[in-house]
């Protein structure tokens, strides 16, 4: 999927033919394996990635997930959506990822750390400052980097705060990083809202995924007016056309329960299936990848799909959503807020100079909303859709580095 997405802005672009398969290339995958002595004594070995798409315009960036999805073709197709991403915000990074192949649910909060730790050790050549800077993904948060840092540091013999970001704000954390997702996706939502006149207040949302992303995004929605109609998290999601409260409903999350325990009188369970094709004005993917497809694409039904998750769409179905009409925010610029605050914190680590957390979304806002409106321009100027639109600057930028820098040797 994220090979084709390359072909298509390719042909739109009339990108050099040697370029492209350059492009598509993976600079390095690493595979590792994770011994880990379990609490019952057994010992079990689990499979680790960390994958870098390109480093041609600045260091490695991406997340690293623990995930019974995790394969090495996801994480080769999700450092290749970061090093978009990062270039797009035009921010001094390459495109990277990792993962391992777990249910961190079945572990224990001891036998993660063990995990966590021997993964560094095993990637740690891999990382670094100035080579490939991890951050928190899909089940893996602060803790997580955390340890991450401590192993880093411990080896190399001196604290080095900027090996991962989205780290403790205690340890050279960001203020703002947590919510910096989310926050973007609003501001970018925004952006669209008032181009084409729509009352966000007024609007109906609907949101797959009720984690880190998922979570900000209805809470920072919620406050801001707009009723939240329906989220669901792994197991399914819950519905109210007069609007959920979400205050209670990240409460309950929060405490280590899922949405299918929930119960209130005028909510209704649904499935994750149901939730996709029900009726809204903004539709938010935050779960997985390839959620919207030419299977399901049809019976969408919104104004506006805002992707908090990376690759939900597939290129099929983006040509159904916009034969439909419905504006379709991709994900290289709608969640890209959580690398461009990361790369604030990366700066405040370097300079030990922190910042407050008004000038991080004040600095935010301003980058993610002049990359929508480059993107808006573009769309408009040459009739594309907004992926295309932001494909175009995005790739335009790593092959115009390519170009000066050359091919070695």
């Amino acid at each position: 999927m994220a090979k084709k997405q390359i072909d298509i802005v390719a042909e739109v672009m009339d990108l050099d033919s040697n370029i492209v398969p350059y492009l598509k290339r993976i600079e390095r995958s690493l595979i590792v394996s994770i011994p880990i002595m379990m609490d019952d004594g057994k010992l079990k070995i689990f499979e680790g990635y960390r994958v870098h798409h390109s480093t041609i315009r600045g260091p490695g960036k991406g997340g690293i997930r623990y995930s019974l999805n995790v394969t090495l073709d996801e994480v080769k197709a999700l450092a290749i959506w970061m090093t978009w991403k990062s270039s797009l915000l035009n921010l001094p990074f390459g495109g990277a990822k990792g993962g391992i192949f777990v249910d961190p649910l079945k572990l224990s909060k001891k036998e993660l750390e063990r995990l966590t730790r021997r993964y560094t050790a095993e990637i740690i050549n891999f990382i670094g400052p100035d080579i490939d800077i991890p951050a928190p993904d899909v089940n893996t948060n602060a803790q997580i980097m955390a340890w991450i840092m401590d192993v880093y540091s411990m080896q190399k013999g001196r604290t080095i705060p900027g090996v991962v970001t989205g780290k403790p704000i205690e340890i050279g954390g960001s203020v703002g990083r947590d919510s910096a997702t989310g926050m973007g996706m609003f501001y970018v939502l925004e952006a669209l809202c008032n181009k084409l006149n729509y009352d966000l207040k007024s609007m109906s949302i609907i949101i797959q995924g009720f984690g880190n992303v998922g979570g900000w995004i209805a809470n920072i929605l919620y406050n801001y007016g707009s009723k939240i109609f329906a989220v669901s998290d792994i197991f399914g999601g819950i519905y109210s056309e007069k609007g959920l409260n979400i205050k209670e409903l990240l409460e309950w999350r929060d405490q280590g329960k899922f949405l299918r325990d929930f119960n209130k009188n005028n909510y209704k369970h649904i499935s994750n299936e149901e939730l996709l094709t029900t009726k809204c004005d903004v539709l938010v993917p935050a779960a997985l990848e390839n959620q919207i497809t030419n299977i399901n694409a049809d019976k969408i039904n919104c104004k506006i799909i805002l992707e908090g998750a990376n690759g939900p769409t597939t290129p099929e179905a983006d040509k159904i959503l916009h034969n439909k009409g419905i504006f379709v925010i991709p994900d290289i610029l709608a969640n890209a807020g959580g690398v461009c605050v990361s790369y604030f914190e990366y700066i405040q680590d370097i300079h030990s100079y922190f910042w407050s957390l008004d000038r991080v979304n004040k600095e935010l806002k301003k980058i993610i909303v002049d990359a929508f409106e480059n993107v808006y321009k573009i769309s408009k100027e040459k009739n594309l859709i907004l992926r295309t639109a932001a494909y175009i600057i995005a790739l335009s930028r790593v092959a115009k580095a390519v170009e000066l820098r050359g091919i070695f040797p």
